[in-house]
């Protein structure tokens, strides 16, 4: 579990790729503290340290999750937000997340507002009920509050701090960034969808 805050950021070293997997090597300030099976997220995605060898360490993806999320458009040199799991006596500034990404979403405008930065980004309408006006969202891994939600849009506004301590500040119109809703959200929204199917069942 995660809370949508970002240690750090790393930057992709190394690709290969086996089989239908694909690896990375990350270097990044934290690498070098990682061990061997600990969970991070990469992007928002949740991965497993394989290897740690000085200020890098050694992830995969599986064919399911290149397929969900942007990682299949890693590059060497692409910016990584990292953040490692929640320790139970840490405070939880942003929200729950699992680093189980949803879908992508792609950015459609970047407004630079005097101190600030807006951007608004499309997603799938069959994910239109998971976000709401001032819902929490994860962008890459980052907590953050949309708003002007639309059935297919919404925006986020960005402050100075998060914009130079994420992979945000590389992010242009056309980019990707991988989406996971709100958990308690999905949870209603299946329950909602249980109950009308067991009254429908009943009628």
């Amino acid at each position: 579990m995660f809370t949508g805050i970002i240690e750090t950021t790393g930057k992709v070293s190394q690709i290969f790729s086996t089989g239908t997997n694909t690896s990375f090597w990350i270097e990044s300030p934290i690498s070098g503290e990682l061990k061997p099976d600990q969970s991070v997220s990469h992007n928002g995605v949740c991965l497993t340290v394989e290897e740690v060898n000085g200020n890098q360490h050694r992830v995969t993806a599986i064919a399911e999750t290149l397929s969900k999320t942007n990682l299949s458009a890693w590059t060497a040199g692409s910016r990584v937000n990292l953040e490692r799991c929640l320790q139970l006596h840490d405070r939880l500034d942003g929200h729950i997340v699992q680093g189980h990404v949803d879908c992508i979403a792609t950015c459609s405008r970047l407004r630079q507002k005097d101190g600030s930065w807006e951007f608004s980004f499309d997603f799938p309408k069959k994910f239109a009920a998971l976000v709401i006006e001032k819902g929490s969202i994860a962008l890459d891994g980052i907590s953050l509050t949309a708003f002007d939600v639309k059935k297919n849009q919404f925006k986020v506004a960005i402050i100075p701090y998060t914009f130079e301590h994420t992979n945000l500040s590389s992010l242009i119109p056309g980019h990707t960034v991988n989406i996971e809703f709100d958990l308690i959200g999905k949870y209603l929204l299946r329950s909602l969808s249980l109950s009308e199917d067991t009254f429908k069942r009943k009628k």
